[in-house]
């Protein structure tokens, strides 16, 4: 067997494993970088692939898809699938071309001389996999992305107490290598942040998180419900929400009497253009339907969800008195080379009297104390950095670590 990290041995996000015998090749992940610099898989150039196996359904894993044969196998949780395409009609684009199969938790399924297996992981996107790769008698452990400290924590639990035996390569991801999840060390202390800031607000509050990270929204969901106030969510929102029934029915939804949908007006309108995709959606969801003149009138009732590209919303109820904003996600989205639409507005409410800035997140990513426990329980032969900035620190904190660089070949 044979391995190579095309990108992602030196950097966190656009990560891309290729793993082949002599008959049979396939990719783990096809990730667009966070940067959106370098972006051509020109690696894709090499060769046919028999298969394209996605983690998880952030672009950093999944974001150059378009760019290869429409005709290669794409291996997927069907959840991850929906939510992937779900954000791409709300952003004016088609669904992601392409040939898709589903995998479930725990259930192996083959890919050529490949026998691949799906663990089901804590992570900041639902529907989250480590996979294991087994061909030719070597077994290779790919962590994906993954956390202890989420809602789901017991699937890391799980991981560690019953982990797959005889690992011969263990890519582990090291997103957290060289950070601190200190000040916000789990979902909890994310939530009692926004208990605090709500509890007594005079104007409306504003959070800013992503519609697919579902902790937070349940987060967000619970802090209302402690302290007596609705919480707002967008079409989209709600659309992601309805797609969470798939797998769950105690994650909120806007069918609960504590929630109300604002009507974007762009959001209203991709609904109406793909009746096809949203059925009955926008008929049902009318029931929990907010105007903002009754937002107005008490606005010290509510949380609402908004997104960076949104930010002018601040500045209407400013006029109201201070606005409470909290930014629940990461903080270098904040930073000029992101590009993100809005997110220089967002910035500068940091430095605006009138808006209380509030940072309130947990990483989606395992701390490195979180990480130890994991390579130590997996026992891998070989640990290979991935995910990460800084892979030279991994020698420090790990056994058996061997660092390579994007495009060198591995034979185990």
């Amino acid at each position: 067997m044979r391995v190579v990290i095309h990108r992602g041995s030196h950097e966190i996000g656009g990560t891309c494993i290729e793993v082949s015998t002599d008959k049979t090749r396939i990719l783990l992940d096809l990730g667009k970088p966070l940067d959106n610099r370098h972006v051509d898989p020109g690696f894709l150039e090499n060769g046919k692939y028999d298969a394209i196996i996605v983690s998880h359904s952030h672009q950093d894993h999944y974001g150059l898809i378009e760019r290869i044969d429409n005709n290669i196998p794409i291996y997927i949780g069907k959840l991850s699938l929906d939510l992937i395409n779900a954000a791409r009609v709300f952003l004016g684009k088609q669904a992601l071309p392409g040939v898709y199969s589903h995998f479930k938790p725990w259930e192996s399924f083959e890919v050529g001389d490949f026998t691949i297996t799906p663990y089901l992981v804590d992570h900041s996107a639902t529907d989250s996999y480590s996979l294991l790769v087994e061909a030719e008698g070597k077994r290779v452990l790919y962590s994906g992305d993954f956390r202890s400290h989420g809602r789901k924590s017991v699937l890391y639990s799980k991981m560690i107490q019953n982990p797959p035996c005889d690992i011969d390569l263990l890519f582990l991801e090291g997103t957290m290598i060289d950070r601190s999840n200190s000040e916000f060390p789990d979902e909890n202390s994310v939530e009692n942040k926004i208990v605090e800031t709500i509890a007594t607000q005079k104007n409306a509050t504003f959070i800013i998180t992503s519609s697919q990270n579902i902790d937070r929204l349940v987060s967000a969901y619970r802090a209302c419900k402690r302290t007596g106030k609705i919480f707002v969510i967008d079409l989209y929102t709600a659309w992601v929400l309805e797609q969470m029934k798939q797998v769950s029915s105690s994650v909120p939804n806007m069918d609960w009497k504590d929630i109300n949908v604002y009507f974007d007006f762009a959001q209203y309108k991709t609904i109406r253009r793909n009746a096809d995709m949203f059925g009955r959606f926008l008929e049902i969801s009318l029931g929990n339907r907010v105007l903002k003149d009754k937002i107005l009138r008490t606005p010290e009732k509510y949380l609402m969800l908004m997104k960076m590209s949104k930010y002018r919303i601040i500045e209407y109820y400013k006029k109201y008195g201070i606005v409470n904003l909290i930014y629940s996600q990461w903080k270098g989205y904040l930073e000029t080379e992101h590009a993100m639409y809005g997110n220089a507005n967002i910035a500068e409410f940091q430095r605006d009297n009138m808006v209380n800035f509030i940072y309130a997140h947990t990483s989606g990513h395992a701390p490195l104390s979180e990480l130890k426990k994991y390579a130590q329980a997996m026992n891998p032969r070989i640990l290979v950095p991935v995910h990460t900035n800084n892979p030279e620190k991994f020698e420090k904190e790990f056994e058996n670590v061997y660092e390579i660089m994007d495009g060198q070949v591995l034979v185990l």
